[in-house]
């Protein structure tokens, strides 16, 4: 069955919620800034027994934040965000039940098999998150890299998870296109990883209500996770509550 799995997005050394294609280097389109610091969420995810979350860290400045949150919620939290082979024991030191791997596995756009097999030896499989985040071309959905501006040449696609699957425990997807927007997953997208993935794999994007999960299940035959953001509540969001998601993982988990 399809689950909530919680985040932690941090922006500028500041938990918010943005609009993902807006995100260049010197800022983003902003939906959310929160009050609270990053270990306030990962103690909030502590006490409703939620894990599998993962903390991203978009650009610099919030390495203390996720320290901090990880920390606070030891060994049950995914971490993200310029993970390479040197800082990767830092953040398991820290508490990372897993990191998480985009932009370390490309080099000038293309795919290396040999820094996936390094970070592969740093971390272990059983330890790795692949991020798969993409944005959608007239060939498909493509893998997007250096926070979700550098669209790849590697496809989302059969070939492509049954290759990888074999080198992680999970698939971290975001929608690009249509993350931060509050106007409906990528449907087509995630039947397809429905159909295509055989290990755990969490889809981001668009989700703007409870009803979602539902839709996300049906989808993929409950075999795709749900992460939601902008439209929860305790991001400043009114399309859906935590307590909604709590009920939903009671009942199906």
């Amino acid at each position: 069955m399809t689950l909530f799995r919680p985040c932690i997005d941090l922006h500028q050394g500041k938990v918010k919620q943005i609009v993902g294609g807006s995100l260049n280097q010197t800022g983003a389109q902003t939906n959310f800034i929160s009050p609270h610091d990053a270990s306030y969420y990962a103690e909030l995810y502590k006490k409703h027994n939620l894990s599998g979350g993962h903390i991203i860290s978009l650009g610099p400045n919030n390495q203390q934040q996720a320290l901090n949150a990880l920390s606070a919620y030891p060994n049950k939290l995914q971490y993200g965000g310029g993970v390479n082979p040197d800082n990767a024991q830092e953040f398991l030191d820290a508490g990372a039940s897993h990191l998480i791997v985009t932009s370390y596995l490309f080099e000038n756009g293309q795919f290396s098999w040999s820094r996936l097999n390094t970070i592969k030896s740093a971390v272990g499989a059983d330890r790795l998150v692949l991020d798969l985040s993409c944005r959608k071309t007239n060939k498909g959905w493509m893998i997007a890299t250096d926070r979700w501006q550098t669209v790849t040449d590697t496809p989302i696609n059969k070939e492509t998870l049954t290759q990888l699957e074999q080198h992680c425990a999970e698939f971290l997807v975001h929608a690009a296109d249509v993350e931060g927007l509050q106007a409906g997953i990528d449907q087509d997208l995630v039947k397809l990883l429905g159909e295509i993935c055989n290990i755990p794999c969490t889809y981001a994007g668009g989700a703007k209500s409870v009803k979602d999960l539902q839709l996300v299940n049906q989808l993929s035959n409950g075999k795709i996770d749900l992460t939601i953001g902008s439209a929860l509540d305790i991001f400043g969001g009114s399309g859906v509550t935590l307590k909604e998601c709590l009920n939903w993982n009671n009942q199906n988990q």
